[in-house]
């Protein structure tokens, strides 16, 4: 019987590592993007075309590569960082492994130019499904530019896995920023085709910060962070915290570790447990932390995408992390404390009383007070006592008024009307007072709910959520029918994105065109609002497309049905009806034919009850 155990060709070899280091074109961008740094560029340009499907270009101005070590550089575990594996613990580069550029050219078509500073020409090469096309000397700038072209064009399955654009597009700038952010002195340009999306020139964290995410914020993010720093023996940290009014569901959280980006869910609980209850349990801050630390205590070899790192003293750095972020809220006055020199407090006048004026409190009791005794005690008269009597001798005579001249409710040749309602004084009075036969057997409790009677008991709504059905299943028919009403803005708002919320508005603004509403976009990712669905409510329009594009940021499921879905119950939750808004009796006799006339009048889109039904039984067992 033959041998059957053999060696795989090294094309199969990179295809299979392949699946692991490249697993969409964000991998892509982030293992050229930290050769670049490795290589100590201070600017660095990344270009994408169809969300890098098409193409990814990075070029930066680094050292550069000779000849050898370009041809070298495609090989697998070849590596410049490292020499035996005692460097694996005394790390500070962002690459080691050597398998990014051999991963990448078993999926894609590659094409490299480099050239070192001292060299007069530099050198190109081209490579695809690892093998070799072209390798010859061209002139060049120094520094090196590599481009990718069509993605897993020999794995059509794993191309076929990719999502949309604007999902891989979403992923192509979180590794953007993660890289930006613990880079600062390092200037970037990201073009997504011919629009330049980004430019962040050379500058500080904080400046860096604000130049990613100060589009998407209504307040400048400067105003919205502490800062935190440290040292220790184990770790230094500094970085920046948000303040708690500022918290959100999707919040801006980044942990970095000596230049890294790193994901720690246990440090993460520390940061949360610092804020306790000055946050919703739904809500996060924002915060941008990093660590620095003996790289030997460290272990980043621990998967290839080199986010999951492990700590030798995790549960001290734990203590740190907490006691850092507390002391910077308290430092600021996040965390309330006893202000004893508040303006308007009592004066004491300290050292100026004399001590033999001062005399202890005297108190008086009658001896004479016997509890058992209904004569020894006299109840205080009080005056509305003199108001009710005045109002009976007025109720038997028939003459006198308490509330002065004015006419009495019972003349029917008067109109009246109650308290403030913005009724003229010369409309009848039928027009302000039912009568019996007006009356309906609705009834609205604490402007909440509204009870009716029916055949079985009594059945209580929930105007609210009775309301958010209605308009859902309106909502979700205009989508589909493409059609609906809209209602022109005399002052167009303007709701202005980063490009990441901009990708998912793209997704969504087809749909929302056909709810009513109208946009124009003026600029790259600021559009104008012209026009809104008539049923709209007169809330913050940007508010309700603010929380649009957070839904379906949240949302994994990207079918057509799911996003109508999404987009009819968002609009519904802002236009409905709010608790405590009081109703009519032809208001809720409209809201509740409406209802009845839905699909499914019992739930809520999202499941939860709007109708309960008490029956007479247990009416009559509450009264036994």
């Amino acid at each position: 019987m033959s041998d059957i155990i053999h060696l795989l060709p090294d094309s199969v070899a990179n295809q299979i590592a392949a699946g692991e280091v490249i697993q969409r074109p964000a991998s892509v961008l982030k293992e050229l993007v930290e050769n670049s740094i490795d290589a100590g560029a201070d600017f660095i340009q990344i270009l994408i075309k169809d969300a890098g499907r098409t193409l990814i270009q990075i070029t930066d101005n680094g050292k550069g590569m000779s000849e050898t070590d370009a041809r070298m550089s495609f090989e697998r575990h070849a590596t410049s960082k490292i020499q035996s594996a005692e460097d694996l613990f005394a790390l500070r580069t962002m690459g080691f492994r050597g398998e990014a550029l051999a991963s990448i050219a078993a999926v894609a078509q590659v094409e490299l130019r480099t050239r070192r500073e001292d060299d007069e020409l530099g050198t190109l090469i081209e490579i695809a499904g690892t093998r070799v096309f072209r390798q010859e000397a061209v002139q060049c700038n120094k520094g090196t530019t590599f481009q990718i072209r069509n993605l897993f064009f020999n794995v059509p399955a794993r191309r076929r896995f990719l999502k949309s654009d604007n999902v891989e597009k979403s992923h192509l700038l979180n590794e953007f920023y993660r890289i930006a952010l613990v880079n600062p002195e390092i200037e970037f340009s990201f073009f997504d085709g011919d629009d330049e999306i980004f430019h962040l020139p050379a500058s500080n964290h904080k400046i860096r910060i604000e130049s990613i995410f100060g589009k998407s914020q209504k307040k400048k993010i400067q105003q919205q962070l502490l800062t935190i720093e440290t040292s220790t023996n184990l770790i230094s940290i500094h970085g920046y915290v948000g303040k708690p009014e500022f918290a959100q569901k999707n919040a801006n959280q980044y942990f970095f570790v000596n230049g890294r980006y790193m994901r720690h869910p246990y440090f993460h609980k520390a940061v949360m447990m610092a804020y306790g209850q000055m946050i919703q349990p739904t809500e996060n801050p924002n915060y941008f932390i990093y660590f620095e630390v003996d790289p030997q205590t460290i272990d980043i070899n621990i998967h290839p995408t080199k986010t999951e790192i492990k700590f030798e003293n995790e549960q001290a750095i734990w203590s740190i992390i907490s006691a850092t972020v507390k002391e910077a809220l308290g430092k600021f006055n996040i965390i309330p404390s006893i202000d004893f020199d508040q303006e308007g407090a009592i004066d004491i006048p300290a050292g100026t009383v004399d001590p033999a004026k001062i005399k202890p409190p005297v108190s008086s009791f009658n001896p004479n007070y016997n509890p058992f005794n209904s004569s020894s005690y006299k109840r205080p008269s009080f005056d509305w006592e003199k108001l009710y009597g005045s109002f009976e001798s007025s109720k038997q005579g028939g003459e006198k008024n308490v509330f002065g001249d004015k006419p009495e409710l019972n003349d029917p040749d008067i109109a009246v009307t109650p308290f403030d309602s913005g009724i003229s004084d010369t409309e009848p009075v039928q027009q302000t007072i039912e009568t019996d036969d007006q009356r309906s057997a609705n009834f609205q409790l604490k402007n909440r709910y509204i009870i009716t009677s029916v055949k079985s008991g009594m059945m209580m709504i929930d105007q609210h959520r009775a309301h958010v059905r209605i308009l859902f299943e309106e909502f979700l028919r205009e989508i589909e029918q493409q059609h609906a009403p809209s209602q022109q803005v005399l002052f167009p708002e303007e709701l202005e994105l980063s490009h990441d919320d901009a990708l998912y508005f793209e997704q969504i603004i087809q749909n929302l065109n056909s709810v009513g509403f109208e946009f124009f976009r003026s600029e790259t990712n600021i559009y104008q609002i012209k026009g809104v669905p008539s049923s709209c409510n007169s809330g913050s329009v940007i508010e309700l497309l603010h929380a649009l594009i957070e839904k379906k940021r949240n949302t994994a499921i990207e079918t057509t049905t799911a996003i109508h879905e999404q987009i009819a119950l968002t609009l519904a939750e802002n236009s409905a009806l709010k608790n405590g808004q009081g109703l009519t009796q032809e208001e809720m006799a409209d809201l509740i034919d409406r209802l009845f006339a839905c699909s499914d009048s019992n739930h809520t889109p999202d499941g939860k009850t709007i109708i309960t039904i008490f029956s007479i039984e247990e009416i009559q067992a509450k009264f036994r």
